[in-house]
């Protein structure tokens, strides 16, 4: 059986510095047509720093689309071509100072596939040490250290109400049960 839907026409509606919106009419595998409304996103990436301590770092800032205060694991948007992994290294130690002798892939997935074309890449870090932020001139945050085992109480419980956190910690947890991959970066100090 075929799945596939085939574009027929695209139009922009709307062209901004982080998402592009358009509508596409899309042909069906029977034959029909459809609209189809598509965000489209360069993507992100987030990643769960662990200290020595066992303790994860987050950066707790205001979030303008939802008008609250969000506790997140750092994160941030991916430019149009960047290495994923290059945009989590530099997350990490502009927003908490941090740099990692040992980062790890924890894979990647759609935000939301129905409508958008962002890709959310996770990551895990290992062996800090600290230096001072760097935060962008519009980014103000604090950052906040949560053990680890606490950490994934609250992803499983309640959530931080940010998918990519809950999904990272779970993930990372996960791993940690069954074995941690290969480093994609392993620097010996």
């Amino acid at each position: 059986m075929e799945l596939t839907e085939k574009t027929l026409t695209r139009e922009y509606i709307y062209r901004g510095k982080i998402l592009n919106l358009r509508r596409d009419t899309a042909e069906l595998p029977n034959g029909e047509t459809a609209a189809r409304e598509v965000v489209e996103h360069h993507g992100g990436v987030t990643i769960a720093a662990v200290t020595e301590d066992d303790e994860l770092l987050f950066v707790r800032q205001f979030r303008y689309p939802q008008g609250e205060l969000l506790l997140e694991l750092p994160a941030g948007k991916l430019e149009a071509g960047e290495d994923p992994l290059s945009a989590a290294v530099r997350e990490l130690r502009e927003e908490t100072g941090a740099e990692a002798a040992r980062v790890y892939s924890l894979g990647w997935f759609y935000v939301s596939p129905g409508y958008t074309t962002e890709r959310l890449y996770l990551y895990a870090a290992e062996g800090l040490t600290f230096h001072s932020q760097s935060l962008d001139a519009d980014e103000f945050l604090s950052v906040e250290r949560i053990k680890f085992d606490e950490a994934l109480k609250l992803a499983i419980g309640e959530g931080f109400h940010d998918a990519k956190t809950d999904a990272a910690i779970m993930k990372l947890a996960c791993l940690r049960h069954t074995g941690m991959p290969t480093p994609v970066i392993d620097v010996k100090r």
